[in-house]
């Protein structure tokens, strides 16, 4: 699998392109930056060619691109390396909006291309674990999911605060929770509120909360933001029992996960061996390059549709919410 690194971002240069240089049977040809010199700083450390944006995708040795530039240039992007014949696995989010992200899924489409959002986290096997004791009935019947993903407050330079390359907690930390809402209870949640702390000066969102509710009743709760301690877990509840994920959306390679099972007398804890998600999503993605033909595979039709559907949801947290100003921090 050859694949060419569109974008020199600081998740590119301290774990993906690492990553991807060393997982076996993927060869990164080359990276391509809108700085020379710092493209030329990541092909040195990589042993890659550097390239210019335009000229990656016009390379024939080229079988995929994977994208990590600001989300507002996501779909632009995409949209170009599909149409120049090339798989794609994009950072996430897929796009700013549905729209957006329904025209990219209808490019991969036509064209039988594989296209990916980079969610590390859905590669990691203690969801399936999950997934499993659900499947089990260790739950009883589920009635509530709780999911958070907060972060503390960033450098005040850092793009996530620029509204102009798609920054804002929803977009970066808040489609997590959503991602897992449509993993967890399946299609056609629909937002039933939301409210969103915006930032006084320009209204970037800082932080929210959304109410989610899936078609069997399930209710979702989803909180988001970078004014927090850390926090990355979900809880599901059902009216047998209660199941807890930490470090659900980013847990180191070396970490353990235990997955905690809470009934009325008894709890029980599954520690599950570690796992690298970064690594499983690169390999993931360059099997169903491999087997050709993938873009119609039942697994990839799920994916784009839970992209779009994630999109969705954010669309309408956007339209719903109450927003929240707050004072620009110092």
């Amino acid at each position: 699998m050859r694949f060419g690194a569109l974008g020199t971002s600081s998740i590119a240069w301290r774990r993906a392109l690492p990553t991807l240089a060393s997982a076996p049977g993927i060869d990164l040809v080359a990276v391509a930056g809108r700085s020379p010199e710092k493209t030329g700083r990541f092909a040195a450390r990589f042993g890659c060619e550097a390239s210019a944006p335009e000229d990656l995708l016009e390379r024939d040795d080229l079988d995929a691109v994977y994208i990590s530039l600001p989300t507002s240039l996501h779909h632009a992007w995409t949209a170009e390396a599909l149409r120049a014949g090339k798989h794609v696995l994009v950072e996430k989010p897929i796009a700013v909006d549905a729209a957006e992200a329904r025209d990219l899924v209808r490019l991969a489409e036509a064209r039988d291309l594989v296209l990916r959002e980079n969610f590390m986290f859905l590669h990691h096997p203690q969801h399936s674990a999950v997934a499993d004791l659900l499947a089990k009935g260790r739950l009883g019947e589920p009635s509530a999911l709780h999911s958070a993903f907060c972060i503390p407050p960033l450098p005040p330079d850092d793009i996530r605060y620029v509204a102009e390359l798609g920054g804002g907690a929803l977009l970066d930390v808040g489609v997590y929770p959503l991602r897992a809402a449509c993993l967890l209870l399946g299609g056609g949640l629909r937002v039933a509120g939301a409210t969103l702390r915006t930032r006084a000066s320009d209204g970037l969102d800082l932080s929210g909360q959304a109410l989610l509710v899936s078609p069997s009743g399930v209710l979702a709760d989803i909180g988001f933001g970078f004014e927090h301690s850390y926090r990355s877990s979900y809880s599901l509840w059902g009216d047998r029992a209660r199941l807890t994920v930490d470090r659900a959306f980013t847990p180191p390679p070396a970490y353990q996960p235990t997955l905690v099972l809470e009934e009325q007398d008894h709890v029980e804890h599954f520690t599950l061996p570690a796992a690298d998600q970064l690594r499983r999503c690169f390999t993931d993605f360059a099997e169903a390059v491999r087997a050709g033909g993938a873009a119609s595979a039942p697994e990839e039709i799920r994916r784009r549709d839970d992209a779009v559907a994630c999109m969705e949801l954010v669309d309408a947290i956007r339209e719903q919410a109450l927003r929240v100003p707050v004072a620009d921090r110092p």
